[in-house]
């Protein structure tokens, strides 16, 4: 294991001491708790907390500030954070207009939010909470219960973001996240494992011309490996298993996230999201809102995913709303 760390049992804590170091004029870490919260003053509107299992930076962290979350609970590696650090993310941000919770759907991450749901209730916060589960790779994967939650979810605190910085209630924003959450499908590509630090090796070896469709962001298996194919090929599987998904028809507008995994270079993910230009364009919809980059990652895996997310020209343009964030 070749990483740029000192003690392995320390990362998570190390890595946010210097997230908030470079980005203190956006987000400050809430004292003993790893609770990454924005530094904008509160104006007494519904507040937005998301998080999980710490290795998929920049998220949650990087989507907190002004217009996205307002804080990201950072569990271990790959482990859901503890009720107790998810509660007192709820009691730091709640400006008395109550919480939202975005929680990818991992057995754990539900367990615990929906717990500490429970703990801010009996101290008269309201809370709120919509599950992502845009993964369309498998279902009933390891750690879940129906599809996993991946890169999608970064939509989803954009949208929110938008929509509770406009001041819409909690009420409102249940509504809205119940209603995209749906039109949100996400698949993806690895071609190399994940390290964990404190493993020391990959979660899974794929010889070395190999891939495998469909692995999730903690290394859980996919749908089918093969032989490394070109990108082209690789477009066409992702965007084929997107389609089927969706009824494209004329008027359709989708936004597109092309998001690496952790490893891969940005050449190769606009190389391939040009093979995935060439195969929207040759169908009846419309991509008002496209973002390429690494938003959800596995740590150190090499690969990627696709997210198409089916949009009215209102949700184009909460995503393309300026915000303050470290990562957006």
């Amino acid at each position: 294991m070749k990483k740029i760390i000192n003690d392995p049992k320390n990362v998570v804590t190390e890595m946010l001491a210097g997230l908030t170091y470079a980005y203190g004029g956006i987000v400050e870490k809430l004292p003993d708790f790893e609770v990454i919260k924005r530094t904008a003053p509160k104006t007494g509107k519904v507040a937005l907390v998301s998080g999980g299992g710490s290795g998929h930076e920049p998220s949650h962290a990087g989507f907190v500030g002004d217009g996205m979350l307002s804080a990201a609970v950072c569990g271990a590696v790959f482990t859901s954070p503890t009720p107790d650090q998810i509660f007192e993310a709820i009691q730091a941000v709640d400006e008395g207009q109550g919480v939202f919770l975005i929680i990818k759907n991992y057995s754990g991450d539900i367990m615990n939010f929906e717990m500490a749901k429970e703990m801010a209730e009996m101290e008269d916060i309201d809370v709120e909470f919509v599950v992502v589960d845009d993964d369309i790779a498998v279902e009933d994967s390891l750690y879940t219960q129906g599809k996993r939650g991946v890169a999608g979810t970064v939509l989803v605190h954009k949208i929110l973001g938008a929509a509770a910085r406009k001041g819409a209630s909690l009420a409102e924003i249940k509504e809205l996240a119940d209603q995209i959450v749906p039109n949100i499908k996400t698949i993806g590509v690895a071609l190399s494992g994940a390290t964990v630090p404190e493993v020391g090796k990959p979660g899974f070896v794929l010889a070395d011309d190999e891939m495998e469709y469909g692995v999730g962001i903690h290394g859980e298996p996919g749908y089918r490996k093969e032989t490394l194919k070109p990108s082209k090929e690789l477009a066409a599987e992702l965007i084929g298993k997107l389609k089927a998904e969706f009824e494209f028809n004329e008027g359709d507008q989708f936004a597109l996230l092309v998001n690496g995994l952790g490893a891969t270079p940005l050449m190769e993910l606009f190389v391939f999201t040009q093979d995935v230009a060439e195969l929207l364009n040759a169908t009846p919809v419309t991509v008002p809102f496209k973002k390429v980059g690494n938003y959800m990652t596995a740590i150190d895996m090499a690969g990627l995913s696709v997210t198409l997310m089916k949009v009215t020209s209102e949700l184009v343009d909460y995503l393309n709303e300026d915000v303050t964030t470290i990562a957006w």
